[in-house]
């Protein structure tokens, strides 16, 4: 993976902060709503960190197959790309 290693690890590690905290307010039956928006904002900084993950792969990997001139490269990378995005959309 390409992507800024450092960034991605730390933005994985504040998700499963923020996760741990989560489950320690379910147990302590904390209010609801306040449950929500903790999940909402670890929802919103795991999109952030696949958007990083996708778009180096996008800059690394996709690049490589389209200057590779390889046909069926170029097109396994595209399928890829494909699957992810028709699964963002549901």
């Amino acid at each position: 993976m390409m992507a800024d290693h450092d960034r991605t690890m730390r933005l994985l590690k504040t998700a499963r902060g923020q996760i741990d905290g989560i489950m320690r307010m379910v147990e302590e039956d904390r209010y609801c709503i306040d449950i929500s928006t903790q999940l909402m904002a670890t929802q919103s900084l795991l999109a952030r960190v696949n958007a990083d993950v996708l778009k180096a792969h996008i800059e690394h990997c996709v690049r490589k197959a389209a200057d590779s001139g390889s046909p069926l490269e170029k097109e396994q990378k595209l399928q890829e790309i494909e699957k992810v995005i028709d699964k963002l959309a549901k």
